[in-house]
């Protein structure tokens, strides 16, 4: 039953991610994939509110399970933000690659402290 829960989670991340990413780009006619880039920042602040809610205030592990894995998992794209950094070298903006690269890593990174930070705090 579990992995149903997260089947129909990760379709709500997924939708979520395509809605998101469709209004950034509508409002955002530049070379940077701004969509991609907030979505995986912003998906590693709610895996990280995520598990701190679980570790810290001992929320059911399913709870992970099915938002962590089913809807982060179908919010955010590593996948995609790989194709638009490999688009960008293929572009010549070397720098911008860089900069999407080493941004989600970082940013996403911390938004999941940010968030278990946050979680703590409840």
């Amino acid at each position: 039953m579990i992995a149903l829960w997260i089947g129909v989670a990760g379709a709500f991340g997924a939708l979520a991610r395509f809605g998101l990413d469709s209004e950034i780009k509508a409002r955002w006619a530049r070379p940077f994939p701004l969509g991609t880039f907030v979505i995986n920042c912003s998906g590693g602040l709610i895996l990280g509110v995520l598990a701190g809610v679980v570790i810290f205030h001992a929320a059911p592990p399913e709870l992970q399970d099915i938002l962590g894995t089913g809807f982060c998992g179908g919010y955010t794209t590593f996948s995609t933000a790989s194709f638009e950094t490999v688009r960008l070298v293929q572009g010549g903006r070397g720098a911008l690659a860089l900069s999407n690269a080493l941004g989600s890593v970082i940013c996403s990174t911390a938004a999941y402290a940010l968030g278990m930070w946050l979680a703590y705090l409840l």
